[in-house]
């Protein structure tokens, strides 16, 4: 979902704080599980890289205006680090937990695109379908492959950026999935057909509509058989319309108002924790978990759920657009920024980012409880947190009987420690709260 604001492994998470990385240290010692594939050193971080990435998240929910966020780095060489600081709900004194679930906003176009690379290696599908062949009654849509829905090159216009005022303002509202796609189709254009980048929720949702025709079966199916049971990503769902709360213990979702122009209203939060999952769809619909984000996005950077060549298109990728860096780049769902790949997300209440180095394993997953920033806010926090670890030397401890200790990455980072506080700085929309004056 557009930016509010701005225009996988087996064992489950059940840790509370900084020492939830020993805890996971059994979980994630020997390769195996799909995606799997850098055996973890069983070790935390030593005690000053663990205590920078402390302050850089700590700085993040301050400047999101959060009540906390859920992270964690896994960096297969070096050490694991999970944490959950912070509580619920602002002043609620009920602390957050890793195992805890939120809302992954956009980071569910890449499970959709997904489902559409797996239904292609089983020949259901191809990616050069055209749209029009499933979806014979939508007017617009001639010369759009299924491809382009997923590659943001389809031309189409974002819903999103139409409606996202009252996405915020009336969360529990029901969208049918032909009004968000007709808002976003009875805007102006972008491009022709297989031109231009522009992310569009508007084709994602297209695509979710054009698989279950093309399979006659509905999106959660999908995601269960093709994704979600292979990865056993128990905590992960695609809520229906109606399934307006989150499952199990989560935190509060906010975001502050917007005026009519999509601009937030700083000194207005909301509580959006209750809110319609139509407004995203196959889009940005889902609900997930750290621990299942771990498992997902490392198997999406390696292409492990699909053949070899489903994987290579994939991540054969398109620029995003002229003015952004060339190492930022666009696959079938999901992005690659530098080495790492995966998405960020957001959807009203929730800010979050998910990527994997399929290279040096290096995996790292973030969520915050307040979406004003947006999707970027979120993937510049995740850039910050790999910058702290990637030149962290490899660790005495080891990865696991019988296994070979992971070595650390080669190359440098296209963008530095301080590039990425800058970056996270540019995203905040709205200015942290002042520090309370010191008695006396």
């Amino acid at each position: 979902m557009t930016d509010v604001g701005r225009a996988p492994r087996r064992c489950a998470v059940a840790a509370l704080a900084v020492s939830a990385a020993l805890l996971l240290s059994g979980c994630t010692g020997t390769a195996g599980a799909i995606g799997d594939s850098h055996p973890q050193v069983q070790a935390p971080f030593p005690a000053e890289v663990a205590g920078r990435l402390d302050a850089a998240l700590a700085e993040a929910i301050s400047q999101s205006g959060s009540s906390g966020a859920l992270a964690g780095v896994w960096a297969p060489w070096a050490g694991q680090w999970v944490v959950s600081p912070g509580t619920t709900a602002p002043g609620n004194g009920v602390p957050l937990g890793t195992a805890m679930s939120y809302r992954i906003g956009t980071n569910t176009t890449a499970l959709t695109c997904t489902v559409l690379a797996k239904l292609v290696d089983e020949g259901a599908v191809k990616l050069d379908d055209q749209v029009s062949t499933y979806l014979d009654r939508v007017v617009g849509l001639e010369g759009i492959t299924l491809g382009q829905l997923c590659r943001n090159t389809s031309g189409l216009a974002d819903y999103t950026r139409n409606l996202l005022p009252q996405f915020v303002n009336n969360p529990t509202r029901i969208w049918p999935e032909r009004e968000v796609v007709s808002s976003g189709m009875g805007s102006p254009r972008v491009a022709l057909p297989g031109g231009a980048w522009a992310q569009s929720d508007t084709g994602v949702v297209l695509l979710g509509m054009a698989l279950e025709a093309a399979t006659h079966q509905d999106l959660s199916s999908l995601y269960r058989s093709r994704v979600l049971e292979p990865l056993e990503m128990t905590g992960t769902s695609l809520p229906g319309a109606n399934e307006l709360g989150l499952p199990g213990a989560h935190p509060q979702g906010l975001a502050a108002a917007l005026d009519a122009a999509a601009h937030p209203v700083c000194d207005s939060v909301l509580d959006v924790t209750e809110l319609s999952p139509s407004m995203g769809g196959a889009a940005a619909g889902a609900v997930s978990t750290l621990a299942d984000q771990k498992k997902w996005v490392s198997a999406l950077a390696e292409g492990s759920l699909l053949s070899d060549a489903t994987a290579q298109a994939q991540w054969a990728t398109v620029a995003e657009g002229a003015d952004v860096p060339e190492w930022r780049r666009y696959g079938l769902g999901a992005e690659q920024i530098g080495p790492l790949r995966g998405r960020a997300g957001a959807i009203p209440g929730f800010i979050s980012a998910a990527y994997s180095d399929p290279v040096s394993g290096l995996t790292i997953v973030v969520a915050f409880n307040n979406s004003t920033d947006g999707a970027g806010f979120a993937e510049a926090v995740a850039r910050r947190l790999a910058a702290i670890v990637w030149t962290v030397p490899a660790s005495a401890g080891t990865a696991g009987a019988g296994t070979t200790n992971p070595e650390p990455p080669s190359a440098p980072l296209p963008w530095t420690e301080e590039q990425a506080v800058e970056a996270i700085r540019a995203a905040t929309a709205c200015a942290p709260p002042a520090a309370p004056e010191p008695a006396g």
